[in-house]
């Protein structure tokens, strides 16, 4: 027997909708405007804020022998935050920049963690918003070890076609784990 899933299971950005998380929320995010290439979180640093992104694009990377790797990308409505680092209070492996100037609202761990220690809506909250970031990860990991090249252009493709636009040629093979020759084959296809 199937277990019907509840709205918000089905979309947790309806919790928003509920007017106490929502005062909350307005209670511990602070609206933020960052230029073109500003790193939002360094390597070596702990990160303490996630961005809920209103507008622009950020991407997450590290650099190995000398080349920058992008890991993530987060456009509008999405998240963007080093979470091994803010959660585990550790210094980052990753940076974190914009790649368009990004207005976001910026929300400090500690304050989030006062809020979903309030309230049983608020941990109910938390918990679907770490499942959707669980469910993010696993998809990704299954995109870099079950699908080629191509098969991982496309799913990128019908899930983020903007990022085709919005990023560059390097960032997005980098992303793929692929190279730019292949890549480029691949789009000519």
């Amino acid at each position: 027997m199937k277990i019907k899933k509840s709205a918000y299971q089905e979309n947790p950005s309806l919790l928003f909708q509920n007017p106490e998380i929502e005062s909350a929320f307005k209670e511990i995010a602070v609206y933020k405007e960052y230029p073109k290439n500003y790193l939002l979180c360094k390597t070596g640093v702990v990160c303490n804020h996630f961005y809920i992104i209103i507008s622009g694009m950020t991407r997450m990377f590290y650099y190995k022998e000398g080349k920058d790797i992008t890991v993530h990308f987060c456009i509008e409505q999405e998240t963007a935050s080093v979470f091994e680092s803010l959660v585990k209070r550790e210094k980052s492996k990753f940076n974190i920049e914009t790649l368009e100037p990004v207005k976001a609202y910026e929300v400090s761990f500690k304050d989030f963690e006062d809020l979903v220690s309030k309230n049983c809506k608020f941990e109910r909250f938390g918990r679907l918003f770490v499942q959707q970031l669980h469910i993010n990860l696993i998809e990704r990991i299954n995109d870099l070890h079950f699908h080629n090249a191509t098969e991982r252009y496309e799913s990128l493709f019908d899930k983020k076609p903007e990022l085709f636009q919005r990023a560059s040629l390097g960032q997005l093979a980098s992303y793929l784990n692929i190279t730019p020759e292949t890549l480029s084959r691949i789009r000519g296809k």
